[in-house]
């Protein structure tokens, strides 16, 4: 079934989903990339993302268990082609038997690489046991390297947690690491430099994510975000920055070499910092993700109305062939764009989805 999150949106399709093959849409795109929540909870409490007195968590038993979780991203795999796997949440780390959760998705897909996206509180004694599970790599939020802005961002004095959380994850080889970090006007704007400066001296790959209007408190505005115009201007000053050779192919980030002002041509780059601009300058017509709730529901978009029941199929004894129409149904209906398809989130006619980033899964 398919489920309105808030506006009501028909859709006429044109002509009907396939019944064979990948995650096709009706604009020419096809889904390789799979997010995946495995717990809407979080024990951040992050102003661009929820209120500070958190949101109703769903209760257990809604949730996906491992073997639903491997089911499904096995269906994905040998059935409609997805080649990469993002755990998110909420928090994954919250979840107790994460990993039994990935030692259940790597049995059931031996090859499939399979990142992380976290906040790392607690990741310093479990970076281990998650590599030795089958864990690739992994994404660290971390918006600021200074105690007190940490902690009015994040409404919790944790920042030794995290840093202690990104070495373990280094020693345990899970990397490329990435940090993500979003910048608000007037909180950690200035930190940008700074920022970059720290990631390229530790080895790790930086991602700036514009402020997207995902947030519990509904009080997104446009004039908040920190463009990633804005943000290259700032780089700009410390840094010497060229776009990255290598094809961007589907990924959201924008990526940069870094190098220091003045560096004699042909000098090899300190590293890339990238940028996902969702809402200044969309990716839309590049987009190869298609994304899974911690309760099984499919979303086309990140910025969907609209959700897709699989759950609801696999505990009701569907076969995979099945699960896998369900599911190649509801990435057909996928928008061309979100919002306007000219300026994307920052258009006046843009509707913010229900659902939050931490009750969907980023």
């Amino acid at each position: 079934m398919t489920q309105n999150l808030g506006l009501p949106r028909v859709r006429l399709l044109s002509s009907p989903p396939p019944t064979t093959g990948g995650l096709a849409d009706r604009h020419g795109r096809v889904a390789t990339d799979m997010r995946l929540s495995v717990i809407d909870k979080c024990n951040l409490r992050c102003t661009y993302c929820m209120p500070a007195d958190g949101m109703p968590w769903l209760p257990k038993q809604m949730l996906m268990t491992p073997d639903e979780i491997s089911r499904i991203v096995r269906v994905g795999v040998d059935l409609l082609g997805v080649e990469e796997l993002r755990l998110t949440g909420g928090e994954p780390l919250v979840r107790k038997d994460l990993e039994f959760v990935i030692g259940s998705i790597r049995d059931a897909c031996p090859t499939l690489p399979i990142s992380m996206t976290t906040n790392a509180i607690g990741l310093d004694a479990r970076a281990q046991a998650l590599r030795d599970a089958g864990l690739s790599r992994i994404n660290i939020s971390l918006d600021s390297l200074h105690p007190e802005t940490f902690a009015a961002l994040t409404r919790r004095p944790m920042l030794d947690k995290v840093l202690a959380g990104v070495r373990a994850a280094d020693e345990a080889g899970l990397g490329p690491i990435k940090i993500n970090a979003v910048l608000l006007r007037g909180v950690n704007d200035h930190e940008a430099p700074d920022l970059l400066e720290w990631s390229l001296e530790h080895g790790y790959e930086l991602r700036f994510i514009e402020h997207m209007p995902l947030d519990g408190d509904h009080s997104w505005k446009k004039e908040k975000v920190i463009t990633a115009a804005e943000i290259r201007d700032g780089l700009g000053r410390r840094f010497a920055l060229s776009p990255d050779p290598a094809a961007r192919l589907g990924s959201p980030a924008e990526r940069w070499e870094v190098r220091r002002h003045g560096s004699a041509p042909g000098t090899p780059a300190l590293g890339r910092v990238g940028l996902i601009s969702s809402v200044t300058e969309p990716f839309c017509a590049a987009c190869t993700r298609t994304r899974v709730t911690a309760e099984g529901r499919i979303r086309a978009c990140l910025f969907s109305h609209e959700e897709t029941d699989l759950l609801e199929i696999v505990r009701g004894g569907a076969s995979d062939e099945e699960i896998a129409q369900r599911w190649r149904e509801a990435m057909w209906s996928k928008p061309r764009a979100h919002g306007s398809d000219s300026i994307g989130l920052a258009s006046a006619d843009y509707v913010q989805p229900e659902r939050t980033m931490s009750a969907i899964g980023g």
